[in-house]
């Protein structure tokens, strides 16, 4: 028998409602709870290594403290007599030769070589034109500006140059497309007066070219 003031315990679809609304609830709060306490860390990515140096095949690499190496060129080098006190000493990189002269002052006698045509003679008579300063010149000027000079090496163009202003600054150099196939150039350069007075002997000097 049903006792008085107790109501029935019901177990049908309307009772259940309330409990499985309950039971999301919570279980999407714990979700909820779980999603926040998550961390997101990022991963440095390392430094790529750095590419080793390009070699071109066949040659070694430089040595730290070591020079320009002496280019080597086709053909018989260019050979020359060297006046009384005149000495030579080789050069680098496209300086073949240094002399040393007994000239006081400030003064300095070369030899460069290039190969081939060296872009050509009036490139590069300009170019030593504005070593000492001076503008440079077209074809027709570089025609009166040169004198020739034969020897057993071919013919050199020579070009003596002196610089405007207080302290002049003066260029004899000798310009040879030899039979070998390179370009040399033999330049006197220094002070006008040191300079002046070594002309002669580096006249001679170029009056003596060969190739043997």
């Amino acid at each position: 028998m049903q006792k008085p003031n107790q109501s029935p315990i019901r177990s049908g679809p309307s009772a259940r409602g309330p409990l499985l609304l309950a039971g999301t609830v919570l279980l999407l709060g714990a979700l909820g709870c779980q999603r926040d306490g998550v961390s997101h860390y990022r991963v440095p990515k390392e430094a790529a290594p750095p590419a080793p140096m390009a070699q071109v095949p066949g040659t070694m690499p430089p040595q730290a403290g070591q020079g320009a190496p002496t280019p080597q060129f086709a053909g018989t080098p260019l050979k020359w007599t060297l006046p009384t006190g005149w000495s030579e000493t080789p050069g680098e990189g496209m300086r073949f030769a240094t002399f040393k002269t007994p000239l006081q002052g400030r003064v300095e006698a070369t030899v460069v070589v290039l190969p081939g045509p060296a872009g050509g003679e009036l490139a590069n008579v300009n170019r030593w034109r504005g070593q000492i300063s001076l503008p440079p010149m077209d074809e027709a000027a570089l025609a009166k500006a040169r004198a020739t000079l034969k020897t057993r090496a071919g013919v050199v163009n020579v070009y003596d140059f002196t610089s405007e202003g207080k302290a002049q600054s003066r260029m004899v150099a000798g310009y040879i497309s030899a039979p070998d196939g390179n370009t040399w150039f033999l330049k006197l350069t220094g002070d006008a007066a040191p300079v002046a007075k070594g002309k002669p002997d580096f006249m001679r000097i170029l009056e003596s070219l060969r190739l043997d």
